[in-house]
C-alpha cells in the first residue's frame, strides 16, 4: 500500500538487550504484575510507564522517562549485604542519569498497593522525597 517501499538492509544497529528485556517482561513476579496493572490503570498526567526499560547497562522494573522516575520492586534477596551494595550502586548510577528511584518490597506491593500508589502519585506530583520509601 502507499508510501515508500521498505529497504531490507538495516542502517540502525540492533540493541542486543531487547530479547532479554522481552523475556523479563514475560517472567514478571506476582508483585511486579500487580504493580504493572495498577500503573497502567492509574491516570498520572503526563506519565507513561514502561516495563523492564533499559537505562545504561541496567534493566529497571518500571520507568517513566518523561517524569524521570524509576520504580523497583524488591524481593527478599535485596535485603542481603551484596545485593544491597549492588542496589545502592545501581541507584547512584540512575540518579546520576537524572532519575528518581523508588524501591518497594514485594510484600508492600502485594498487601498495600493503595499505599504504594499513593507514594508514586505524590512523587509524580512533586510532593514526596523520592528516597523515602526504601526497603
Amino acid at each position: 500500500m502507499g508510501g515508500m517501499p521498505r529497504n531490507k538492509t538495516r542502517t540502525r544497529k540492533q540493541d542486543t538487550r531487547v530479547p532479554l528485556a522481552r523475556r523479563l517482561r514475560r517472567m514478571m513476579t506476582p508483585a511486579e504484575r500487580k504493580l504493572w496493572w495498577h500503573l497502567r490503570e492509574a491516570q498520572f498526567a503526563g506519565s507513561h510507564f514502561r516495563r523492564q526499560a533499559t537505562i545504561g547497562r541496567y534493566f529497571v522494573d518500571f520507568c517513566c522517562h518523561t517524569k524521570r522516575l524509576v520504580i523497583e520492586v524488591d524481593g527478599d534477596s535485596h535485603g542481603e549485604g551484596r545485593q544491597m551494595i549492588a542496589d545502592a550502586r545501581r541507584s547512584e548510577f540512575l540518579q546520576a542519569c537524572g532519575y528518581r528511584v523508588l524501591r518497594f518490597w514485594n510484600n508492600d506491593v502485594l498487601t498495600n498497593i493503595e499505599g504504594v500508589m499513593t507514594v508514586i502519585a505524590d512523587v509524580l506530583g512533586g510532593g514526596e522525597d523520592p528516597r523515602a520509601p526504601r526497603p
